[in-house]
């Protein structure tokens, strides 16, 4: 079917070629529609950034961070919300949130093919006691502990049921006691204030340690204790391009403070 016939004037459309040259015109119409809409749906999307993170890591590492990411990004639409870390994964994969910072005790993490893990810092554990306790009077020198050396004591603990308090139960089960629980808690905040007023002793992870009147803080020795801590974003950022940036920022913030941590020990 000839669409174009050609003659002594030159070449003219056949009544097909009529039919197919208004449908283009249409067609051309409509893909400008499409791609108008698709700019105003990923204009947005490319601005927009959804964290969800545990309390810890909202004080201590999305705020230089988020500082950094305003500057490269003053037009950014941020939204950060407070999670607990076992709900993280399945908010990002849902796409509920663009990314989350989220800790794992001890374990590694296995995330389904549509989310990325990225590990960010490993955080030590470490212990928190009265500044008249007599294992603190004795030294002449800041010296870490190990967990058995508080075996008597009274102890300040998270709550049961939360990953921190499963693994101080199962390591203090390995260290060969049962801890006499004096208060438990949800915030390593209070577990602290707690301690300085004299009544126990905690284990808490060396992000969260604050200057507390009346507690004074050591390393632990043995066991060697940790939580990892990540971000997790889907694995297809393509649309969301401010969660990997902010993945990198993050991962920035963590280095520098695992160097603050290594020259300057708990306690020293």
């Amino acid at each position: 079917m000839p669409l174009v016939v050609r003659g002594p004037r030159g070449a003219r459309l056949t009544p097909p070629g009529h039919v197919l040259a208004d449908a283009g015109d249409v067609i051309n119409e409509q893909c400008g529609r499409v791609a108008d809409r698709l700019t105003a749906l990923i204009g947005p999307l490319s601005r927009r950034l959804r964290i969800g993170t545990f309390q810890t890591a909202a004080q201590h590492l999305l705020p230089p961070a988020l500082t950094a990411l305003r500057h490269q990004h003053p037009d950014a639409e941020l939204s950060i919300v407070e999670i607990a870390s076992d709900h993280g994964i399945g908010l990002v994969e849902a796409g509920d949130l663009d990314g989350a910072v989220i800790s794992s005790y001890p374990a590694d993490i296995t995330p389904p093919p549509t989310v990325r893990a990225h590990r960010l810092l490993t955080d030590p554990l470490a212990l928190c006691r009265p500044d008249d306790h007599p294992l603190i009077r004795r030294q002449r020198k800041p010296h870490g502990l190990r967990l058995d050396q508080l075996r008597d004591q009274p102890w300040i603990v998270i709550i049961a049921g939360h990953a921190a308090r499963q693994q101080f139960d199962q390591a203090a089960a390995n260290a060969g006691f049962t801890p006499r629980v004096q208060f438990e808690t949800e915030n390593y905040n209070v577990a602290q204030s707690l301690v300085g007023t004299g009544i126990g002793v905690a284990m808490l992870s060396r992000l969260t340690i604050a200057p507390t009147p009346g507690a004074v803080h050591r390393e632990l020795t043995r066991p060697r204790l940790h939580r990892q801590i990540y971000a997790v974003t889907a694995a297809d950022t393509t649309l969301t391009p401010l969660a990997p940036r902010f993945t990198t920022l993050l991962s920035q913030v963590s280095t520098e403070l695992a160097n603050a941590w290594a020259a300057h020990p708990v306690g020293a």
